[in-house]
C-alpha cells in the first residue's frame, strides 16, 4: 500500500547530476515518486526556449531512473491542476524557489489542499542552462557545426 506520494516536477533537459540528486532525495522522502516532465511547450513558456532534448526522450530518461516509480507529462502551468490529476502528498522543488514569489505562491496554493512543499539544495555548479551555453560555445556561428579542439 502506498502511503506518501511525492511529486518532483522539472524539465529534465540535458539530464545531469542535479536532476539525479533531486530524484534521489525525493524518493528517500516518499513511498512512491512521480516525476513530472514538463512538455516542450510549457518549458518554452516558462524559460523562453524549447528544451534541447525532445519530450519523448526526456520522458524515457526520467522514467528509467531507478528512483522514479512513474513519470507524468506536465502540460499546464498551474501545479494545482497537475495535483488534481496526480494526487500527490508532497511536492519537491529546488531551494532556488524558496523565498521567491513563485515559491511562496506554491506554498500557499498547496497548503490549501494539504500538500507539503519540500525544498532540496539546488546544484549550482551544473545546470541545463550552463550545459546549453557550453554546447552553444562549441558551435561555430552560422555553420551549425561543432568546432574541433586545437
Amino acid at each position: 500500500m502506498v502511503h506518501r506520494v511525492g511529486y518532483a516536477p522539472g524539465v529534465y533537459d540535458l539530464f545531469h547530476i542535479g536532476h539525479l540528486n533531486i530524484l534521489r532525495h525525493a524518493r528517500s522522502q516518499c513511498d512512491y515518486l512521480v516525476a513530472g516532465v514538463v512538455s516542450d511547450e510549457m518549458a518554452e513558456l516558462a524559460k523562453g526556449r524549447r528544451p534541447v532534448v525532445p519530450l519523448p526522450e526526456r520522458l524515457e530518461i526520467v522514467r528509467s531512473v531507478r528512483h522514479v516509480d512513474a513519470a507524468f507529462v506536465e502540460t499546464v502551468p498551474d501545479k494545482l491542476e497537475t495535483w488534481k490529476q496526480v494526487r500527490f502528498d508532497v511536492i519537491f522543488k529546488g531551494d532556488d524557489w524558496r523565498g521567491t514569489e513563485k515559491g511562496e505562491k506554491l506554498e500557499r496554493d498547496f497548503a490549501a489542499v494539504g500538500v507539503e512543499v519540500v525544498y532540496f539544495p539546488y546544484t549550482v555548479h551544473t545546470s541545463s542552462t550552463l550545459l546549453t551555453r557550453a554546447l552553444n560555445a562549441l558551435v561555430t556561428p552560422g555553420s551549425g557545426e561543432a568546432r574541433t579542439a586545437p
